[in-house]
């Protein structure tokens, strides 16, 4: 698996690159310190994964990957940051990344969580997920954890539309949509989508004013 780094410290993708050079399957392939030189090099690198600092000077790393999406659309994009604050963590997953990962961690459970997100697996650090929870439990209504594109989509799924469907009207592409499906499960605690378009109608869910970009 080719992996990208995107971090303004040097010593950031050193490090990374020492740690997975004993790891057959994991291969760094390019270091990027700004979002503007990703959009430029990355596509020639044709990474598998690509790791993004959450704060980068001038920029913010979701912001990058909501650039960088559209360009590397078979890429899974993981956060790999100090920071995880309950904002930095729901606009991640309203930006819909693969992964969040603090840089804290052991080199062996990073090596994992990379492992775990190559094979279409997301994966939230433990410390994430307890902000998650924590924050829920803050809120009203579970409804309250799924991020304004969320709810648009639960509420199609309330209207019996198919993936296609959901993606022709919100313009957003049918892995999009599967994507945020997955999240809205997981958030909500169902088992598949007949359950979410039942809880959306049983909780009248309704969502809110319609994004004029794409997810």
């Amino acid at each position: 698996m080719k992996i990208a780094i995107i971090d303004d410290h040097p010593i950031v993708c050193q490090g990374i690159s020492a740690i997975l050079a004993p790891e057959k399957d994991l291969d760094v392939v390019a270091c990027i310190s700004s979002g503007k030189e990703a959009e430029c090099k990355l596509a020639e690198f044709a990474p598998d994964m690509v790791l993004v600092d959450l704060r980068l000077p001038g920029e913010s790393g979701l912001d990058i990957i909501e650039r960088l999406k559209p360009l590397l659309p078979n890429s899974k994009f993981v956060v790999f940051s100090t920071f995880s604050t309950t904002d930095d963590v729901l606009r991640a997953m309203e930006v819909g990344v693969d992964g969040y990962i603090l840089k804290e961690m052991l080199p062996e459970e990073l090596i994992s969580a990379l492992r775990l997100v190559s094979q279409g697996r997301p994966y939230i650090d433990p410390s994430i997920m307890q902000t998650i929870v924590q924050w829920q439990k803050k809120t009203a209504s579970p409804l309250a954890l799924l991020t304004p594109r969320e709810r648009e989509v639960l509420e199609s799924l309330s209207r019996g539309l198919s993936n296609r469907q959901i993606g022709e009207d919100l313009f957003i592409t049918e892995h999009t949509v599967k994507k945020h499906i997955g999240s809205i499960l997981a958030k909500l605690g169902l088992d598949d989508r007949t359950q979410a378009a039942l809880y959306a109608v049983s909780n009248a869910a309704t969502s809110p004013k319609r994004h004029e970009s794409p997810a």
